[in-house]
């Protein structure tokens, strides 16, 4: 299995570079492309997952195509036939791997619900003694433990270094009130049937992160949906709260990297056979599990 790490495509003006996708301005659209990258601690190793870009691409597209009835997506086609269509000559790399989508101006937040306190959240709610951005969360939370109901944490889009939790109101203050409700309650929405989706394949969807742009017809779902690189997946049968949770994302990745005495300053370092097969494992199984469908690499 090959890794694609870089695309280069011939006529096309070099594309804006992410973490992990790369997106081409195709004037009226944009087709973006899921390379096999993977970061951890904010930095992109020096080896990529091999399929990994195909399995976000088309886990966004499977949660894109459920929830349209809930929010207006950008996606215009995922497929292939109509990808090499927007090519100047056959680029079969992309196969999988890419969506062509509408133009969209990205909101200055991130968009995050959750179902459990973990991650982030937990680390400010125990510094703080309790509730945290203005949230009125229970006393006494554990790790991993359920909340009484869903709730909405905006964060900063950090241009380096990590996202920051802030709360409603500065939410509001950046993006507009009327935008922040709009998309609060979209978020909540989307998670509560995500949620329910999960639960009925024996999974727990702990959080996941949104991306929202606005256009000139309103405001659409934009990015990525509700894959293991934005979302915290967990199996039922394995939940304990108490401590942090095996999830179906890169913990097999940041596990290793923790036993390097990396700095955990780019460049990233390479990973090895096995870390690289257990992680492509990982994803695979959270597509097949939430799609109930078989990957095809």
């Amino acid at each position: 299995m090959a890794e694609l790490l870089r695309t280069a495509l011939v006529g096309m003006p070099p594309a804006k570079v992410g973490k992990v996708r790369e997106v081409y301005d195709l004037g009226d659209e944009v087709m973006i492309v899921a390379t096999d990258r993977i970061s951890a601690f904010d930095c992109v190793m020096a080896n990529g997952i091999p399929d990994k870009g195909r399995i976000l691409n088309q886990m966004s597209s499977f949660w894109f195509e459920l929830f349209a009835d809930v929010c207006p997506n950008h996606v215009i086609s995922v497929d292939d036939a109509e990808v090499q269509k927007r090519c100047h000559q056959p680029e079969p790399e992309l196969s999988g791997r890419t969506t062509i989508a509408r133009k969209a101006n990205p909101l200055s937040i991130e968009c995050v619900a959750r179902g459990y306190i973990s991650g982030s959240l937990f680390k400010e709610y125990r510094m703080a003694g309790g509730s945290v951005h203005e949230l009125a969360l229970p006393e006494g939370l554990i790790e991993s433990a359920i909340l009484p109901e869903p709730i909405f944490t905006p964060a900063t889009k950090a241009q380096a270094g990590h996202d920051e939790n802030i709360s409603f109101q500065q939410a509001a203050d950046l993006v507009g009130r009327e935008t922040a409700d709009f998309v609060m309650m979209k978020t909540l929405e989307i998670f509560s049937r995500a949620s329910a989706h999960a639960a009925s394949k024996g999974l727990i969807l702990a959080d996941t992160k949104f991306e929202f742009g606005t256009t000139e017809d309103g405001i659409l779902w934009i990015d990525e949906a509700l894959t293991p690189d934005s979302s915290r997946f967990w199996d039922a049968n394995l939940y304990e709260p108490g401590h942090a949770q095996p999830s179906y994302d890169k913990q097999f990745v940041r596990d290793y990297l923790e036993t390097l005495g990396w700095d955990k300053r780019p460049p990233g370092p390479t990973l090895p056979t096995e870390i690289v097969e257990k992680t492509r494992a990982k994803y695979v199984e959270a597509f097949e599990r939430v799609t109930g469908k078989t990957f095809q690499s």
